[in-house]
């Protein structure tokens, strides 16, 4: 495991994740001359799962409550009132090898 100081370099919330259809929250982390993303949320609502689908109407409905409570804390540890606030705040990344692991924010420097 690797852990490198950065920064929120962009942040936005809607349509992304894979193929860029799902719904929920992107994020892309800067640290020295790299650039990792993330996302949080599920498929939108506009795609329907099929009878191999992993996940449900259940399932999606527990990804976005778990994703706007994740948004929430997120605001709650940064002191911010809104997503795009977040923009060059510090985070602390995690890497396992070049895989994105974990990611935090630095509230012992907030």
């Amino acid at each position: 495991m690797e852990n490198k100081l950065g920064k929120i370099r962009k942040i936005g919330f809607g349509y992304g994740g894979y193929q860029d259809a799902m719904f929920g929250l992107s994020l892309e982390f800067s640290f020295g001359s790299g650039r990792v993303a993330d996302f949080k949320g599920s498929w939108g609502v506009d795609m329907k799962p099929s009878e191999h689908a992993e996940w449900d109407e259940a399932v999606r409905s527990r990804i976005f409550d778990e994703t706007m409570r994740f948004i929430n804390q997120m605001l709650i540890e940064a002191k911010k009132r809104d997503i795009s606030e977040l923009v060059n705040v510090p985070v602390e990344v995690t890497f396992e090898g070049n895989v994105l692991k974990s990611w935090r924010i630095l509230t012992e420097v907030i």
